[in-house]
C-alpha cells in the first residue's frame, strides 16, 4: 500500500477521532484507557454510529429516510469497494474488514435506525428489537475488535457484550426520557404511558437494568487484559449514571436530563485506575 494511501487512512480514522471526541467526553475517556492499538479502531466504529444517529435526530428540515437510505447504501458500497470519500464511512470500513465484522451486525444497527424514522411507541418485542440493534450489536461490533480475530473467544463472550450494550443503552433511554418524549415523541419502554410514569415503574426497570449490568460485569472481567481496563471504565461510569438516576424521582426524570459533571468524570476514571492496578475489578 503507498504511503499516500497510509495517509489517507489516518486523516479518515483521525476524522472519526475527532467526531467521538466532540459528541462524547465520556466515550472519548473511556477509549484512553485501551491499549493504544484499540483507539482508532473503536473510533471508527463510533464515528460510523454517531453520523447515523444524527441522520434520525438532528436533520429536521432534510428527508431524513432519503439520507438514511443513501447513508446505508453509502456504507455498503465502502466495505464491497474497500474505499469512500466520506472519511467516516472509509474509517468504518477500514475496521469492518480488518476485524471482519459481521455484516448481519451492520444491518441490524441500521434497521433500529430506520425504527426511530417511524415508530414512537414499542411493544415488548419491538423494545427488544430496537435496543439489539441500537446497542447489543454495536457492542459486539467492539468485541470484534478488542478480540482481534478469536472466534472462539467472540463466541463464549458475546451473551454478555450484549448485556452490557443493553444495560447502558436502557440508561441512555432514563437519562433521556424527557428529550425523546417532549422533542421526539418517542417512548421505548413497552408498556409504559408517559402521563403515568411513577416511582413503582421506574423501579421496574430499574430492577431489569441491573440483571443486565451483572451479566455485563460478569464479562468484563473475562476480557483480555488489553480491553478489559477500557471496557470496565465505561462500567463505572454507566453504574454511576444507573446510581444517580435510581435515586432522582419519577417526576424529576420526566423534567431534567440526568448528567455527572466532568470533575465527577474524572474522579470516578481515577478510582476505577486504581482498583484495576490492584486486581479489585
Amino acid at each position: 500500500m503507498s504511503r499516500q494511501r497510509d495517509l489517507y487512512d489516518d486523516v479518515c480514522l483521525h476524522c472519526s477521532k475527532l467526531t467521538t471526541n466532540r459528541y462524547s467526553t465520556s466515550f472519548s475517556l473511556g477509549i484512553r484507557f485501551l491499549h493504544p492499538d484499540f483507539h482508532l479502531p473503536i473510533y471508527g466504529i463510533y464515528g460510523f454510529v454517531r453520523f447515523a444517529d444524527e441522520i434520525v435526530d438532528t436533520f429536521h428540515e432534510h428527508n431524513k429516510r432519503e439520507l438514511l437510505d443513501r447513508f446505508k447504501a453509502d456504507t455498503y458500497r465502502a466495505i464491497e469497494e474497500k474505499i469512500s470519500l466520506n472519511p467516516i464511512l472509509h474509517s468504518f470500513q477500514l475496521v469492518v474488514n480488518k476485524y471482519h465484522i459481521e455484516r448481519e451486525l451492520i444491518d441490524t444497527f441500521l434497521h433500529s435506525m430506520e425504527l426511530d424514522l417511524s415508530e414512537k411507541t414499542y411493544d415488548e418485542e419491538g423494545y427488544k428489537e430496537y435496543i439489539d440493534g441500537s446497542a447489543e450489536v454495536v457492542g459486539l461490533m467492539c468485541l470484534r475488535v478488542f478480540l482481534e480475530g478469536d472466534d472462539n473467544r467472540y463466541n463464549e463472550l458475546k451473551h454478555y457484550a450484549r448485556r452490557l450494550g443493553s444495560a447502558f443503552q436502557k440508561i441512555n433511554f432514563l437519562r433521556d426520557l424527557k428529550a425523546d418524549y417532549q422533542i421526539m415523541g418517542r417512548t421505548y419502554f413497552p408498556g409504559v404511558e408517559m402521563g403515568e410514569f411513577n416511582d413503582a415503574v421506574k423501579k421496574e426497570i430499574e430492577v431489569d437494568v441491573q440483571k443486565d449490568f451483572d451479566d455485563g460485569l460478569t464479562g468484563i472481567r473475562m476480557l483480555p487484559k488489553k480491553s478489559r481496563f477500557g471496557v470496565y471504565v465505561a462500567y463505572v461510569y454507566y453504574q454511576q449514571l444507573f446510581n444517580k438516576v435510581k435515586r432522582t424521582p419519577a417526576s424529576v426524570i420526566l423534567t431534567t436530563r440526568i448528567r455527572i459533571s466532568n470533575k465527577r468524570k474524572y474522579l470516578l476514571f481515577l478510582t476505577s485506575y486504581l482498583r484495576h492496578r490492584l486486581n479489585m475489578i
